[in-house]
């Protein structure tokens, strides 16, 4: 009998969205816009951090987002209402993660002619997202305070290929039991190249320093 046939779809995939994700980018550094790809797990504080930083960014830079999520537009309604920003709503069908050529689809929807940056708020989820390159520049995720400083430590991928670490809702730190040197240490075992930026989007204490490292970022990029 002849032995039965492997096939390793996954690896096929991987390998089929990486090859568009470089597509992708090229394509965007073209036109010169600039893709931040945003994740995080459900409430953290992802939309309230990204109303922040549009506010303190959208007077320097031309500026459009996209909101993934299973259903509904609740994220893409708020961002529109509290910052004039346009907003796109990208459902997925039941999807927990964006690919490249979904991506490559929303930003179809999107007036890309003159901007310098689109941010994508990615499904929440620590998991899926990390996997699929959707072919952003860099990829920034938020941790909350009340997930525990040890998330990097049982999602080490999601921690792998994030350029900066946003740690959020710092305003409740003396209530968890959430030590932040050792969040730091673990985030750099991870990826010794991450920035950690404690904020607080609820306060606007820390965001300035967010929108900061976005604005040198994306003015980096277009110059290099």
């Amino acid at each position: 009998m002849d032995p039965v046939k492997v096939i390793e779809i996954k690896k096929s995939v991987f390998e089929d969205n990486d090859a568009d994700a470089r597509r992708l980018r090229k394509e965007l550094k073209q036109k010169g816009v600039y893709l931040l790809n945003l994740m995080s797990s459900p409430g953290s504080g992802k939309t309230t951090t990204l109303i922040g930083i549009l506010n303190l960014l959208k007077e320097k830079l031309r500026i459009a987002v996209m909101e993934a999520d299973i259903d509904s537009d609740v994220d893409a309604v708020k961002i529109k209402e509290a910052t004039g920003i346009p907003s796109i709503q990208l459902h997925t069908g039941g999807m927990c993660h964006l690919d490249a050529e979904m991506t490559r689809q929303g930003l179809s929807g999107v007036e890309t002619e003159g901007l310098d940056l689109v941010v994508l708020e990615n499904v929440g989820n620590l998991v899926c997202p990390a996997e699929f390159d959707t072919g952003a520049v860099k990829n920034a995720m938020i941790l909350s305070i009340p997930e525990g400083h040890d998330k990097p430590l049982k999602y080490p991928l999601m921690f792998s290929v994030c350029d900066v670490v946003v740690i959020n809702k710092i305003d409740v730190l003396p209530y968890f039991d959430f030590d932040m040197e050792k969040c730091k240490e673990y985030v750099h075992m991870r990826n010794p190249k991450a920035q950690v930026i404690p904020i607080c989007a609820k306060t606007g204490e820390g965001v300035e320093a967010f929108a900061q490292w976005i604005l040198e970022e994306v003015n980096n990029w277009k110059h290099n």
